[in-house]
């Protein structure tokens, strides 16, 4: 006797601008929502050419609301002592220009939007870095917090038994460039370029990256410090100290695997199953032909999941836009242990 497939709630699609033009293009893909950050600090990818201008974001939210679609603004940096002003003004200018939701991960941050702006979604920035359940129900309880976005160092299992035991939406890393360390609270980048993604919003900072050829080896550096040295003909990725390659005795290799790309196309059922909410399609600082060719792939996933199908061609399509065309599905399943 055959069983019905499990009935499982639709899966929302946050996906990443760094761009209007990416906004409009994601959003045209099949994105739910789109995530963004203003031009400053106050948000955690605070590169050059990125983000958007108080009318910007204006104009953005007004494409995605004709649309049916949301935006959520990413004020997701630590603010810096004694001069919040900053981030208490993306924080308003959010809540003004109609922000479907806010991502925090500043304590004194989530107390200064619950107090000022009551009707403001909330969310909980992977930053806040909050993977157990005490965590999670304290910023429920003290903030109203109503969707965490959790770590990248949760099997699913893991994700499966917090959900039962929270009162908030669970947001998850799908697709894109991983975090090997203490995903939330990692401060390497600072030690040899004097920026790091929770301070400043920049990891690995363009400005400090050097490539040199020596021989027929390729050398990566960060900030005068060697990251990798690269064989002729094997991929180079981007130097930060979390993807180095580390050498012992005679023997080099990486912390936990190579940096791929992280990617969740085969296992979108378990995450449903496990009672995950929405799925968070990294890549900020990506094209906008990039984003919306992942945007387009994961709506097909998607859309294919609610007929109990994967579709086998988006998923060799996203592992042609992994880095290096690798990619892993990371702690979902700790294939290192």
């Amino acid at each position: 006797m055959s069983m019905a497939p499990l009935e499982l709630a639709p899966l929302e699609l946050v996906c990443p601008a760094g761009t209007p033009a990416a906004l409009r293009d994601a959003v045209d893909a099949g994105a739910d929502v789109i995530y963004c950050g203003f031009r400053d600090e106050t948000n955690a990818r605070n590169f050059p050419g990125l983000n958007f201008s108080r009318p910007e974001l204006r104009d953005g939210i007004g494409y995605a609301h004709q649309r049916r679609r949301e935006v959520f603004v990413a004020i997701n940096t630590y603010a810096a002592a004694g001069n919040q002003a900053a981030w208490h003004s993306a924080i308003d200018d959010a809540a003004a220009l109609g922000a479907d939701a806010a991502i925090i991960a500043d304590i004194g941050l989530l107390d200064y939007a619950a107090q000022k702006h009551p009707d403001l979604r909330l969310h909980l920035s992977v930053q806040a870095a909050a993977s157990h359940a005490d965590a999670i129900r304290f910023y429920h309880e003290a903030f109203g917090v109503r969707r965490v976005v959790l770590p990248r160092v949760l099997t699913v299992a893991e994700i499966a038994q917090l959900t039962r035991q929270i009162p908030v939406e669970t947001e998850v890393f799908a697709f894109g460039g991983m975090c090997p360390m203490a995903e939330g609270r990692c401060s390497l980048s600072s030690y040899v370029t004097g920026q790091s993604p929770n301070r400043q919003g920049v990891c690995s900072p363009a400005s400090h990256v050097r490539y040199e050829q020596r021989g027929e080896a390729l050398v990566s550096s960060l900030g005068g410090s060697t990251i990798n040295v690269f064989d002729k003909g094997e991929k180079a990725g981007y130097p930060t100290l979390c993807k180095g390659r580390f050498s012992v005795g005679s023997y080099a290799s990486y912390l936990f695997e190579e940096p791929t790309s992280l990617s969740t196309g085969e296992i979108l059922r378990d995450l449903a199953a496990a009672g995950v909410k929405a799925l968070k399609i990294e890549g900020r600082q990506r094209g906008r032909a990039y984003v919306a060719e992942v945007v387009r792939q994961f709506r097909t996933l998607v859309d294919g999941l609610a007929r109990d199908e994967t579709p086998s061609a988006a998923v060799a399509a996203l592992r042609q836009l992994a880095e290096g065309q690798q990619d892993t599905s990371g702690a979902y399943r700790k294939g290192w242990r």
